[in-house]
């Protein structure tokens, strides 16, 4: 890449970036979450799953910055590696419910015949409470990230479904679907072709609506015990142990639950400013 096109490119990065400002403190709020849960073993300063009892339920200090929980747990590198928790399940239901979620929407929104039973099934698994069915599919296999991740996933598929179906129902009526069709190309050439990407960009809107929600989910789940192993650091369970003693010691569930609100923060910040700008609709500019 020649010097002046890399200027070119990085002058529009940063143009971009003023012009949709929420999309610039959402995605640093994110990198700087990303790169927690990347450096959690560096950045802890003691073993998120060491039982002290001496220490328990400490007030935090310079040696547990963050306290103890009612294990002598430090509270602070638990949170840290609770971070890995709560990203790996967002952004891997993110990316496997609309990736699957896609392919269902895009041959529901195209062929004809197949719409009416697929989307019956979707509504059918939309009409349970979503914290309901992830228990009740968790109730089937035994407590892992795998099996909270495969839950969420297949709570989050129909809605990804029913975004892509209108989408495509809106596109197969435009003047290009209809030329292809003229021109002889097959159905599956124009779904990959021609309509799949232009349902990109609410796929991306709808990824990161997905993420916020799979890191509550996570963290709901969890703070019940339906979740991930207590044994694993997780916002959740560190929250669930900690509700017994938030009067006295409200630490406990104080910052997990910051970070927690920081994370869903970002994530509603980055969704919103890729929403602006991928929507003209929505520009603020004429």
């Amino acid at each position: 890449m020649r010097p002046e096109d890399q200027v070119l490119m990085t002058s529009a990065f940063f143009h971009f970036l003023r012009r949709y400002p929420t999309v610039a403190v959402g995605g640093l709020l994110m990198l700087l979450l990303v790169l927690i849960a990347i450096f959690a073993p560096w950045l802890g300063t003691h073993d998120p799953t060491q039982i002290a009892p001496l220490y328990r339920t400490r007030s935090p200090s310079a040696q547990f910055w963050f306290g103890t929980d009612l294990l002598g747990r430090d509270v602070y590198s638990r949170v840290l590696y609770g971070t890995r928790v709560s990203l790996t399940v967002g952004f891997s239901v993110a990316v496997l419910s609309t990736a699957i979620g896609a392919v269902i929407g895009v041959i529901a929104g195209f062929v004809r015949w197949l719409d009416v039973v697929i989307m019956r099934i979707m509504d059918g698994f939309m009409s349970m409470p979503t914290i309901l069915l992830a228990i009740a599919l968790i109730a089937l296999w035994h407590e892992s990230m795998r099996t909270v991740i495969l839950a969420i996933t297949i709570v989050e598929i129909p809605r990804v479904v029913r975004l892509v179906r209108g989408v495509v129902l809106s596109l197969r009526e435009q003047a290009f679907v209809e030329a292809a069709v003229t021109a002889g190309a097959s159905p599956w050439r124009i779904m990959y072709r021609h309509i799949f990407p232009n349902t990109v960009a609410a796929l991306i809107v709808q990824g990161t609506y997905i993420l916020g929600v799979s890191i509550l989910a996570e963290a709901s789940l969890s703070f019940i015990g339906a979740g991930v192993p207590p044994i694993t650091p997780s916002w959740g369970n560190i929250m669930a142990e900690g509700r017994a003693l938030w009067q006295i010691r409200p630490h406990l569930i104080g910052f997990p639950a910051a970070f927690l609100s920081v994370t869903i923060l970002s994530v509603n910040m980055l969704g919103d400013g890729l929403r602006d700008a991928l929507d003209p609709r929505m520009s603020k500019e004429d």
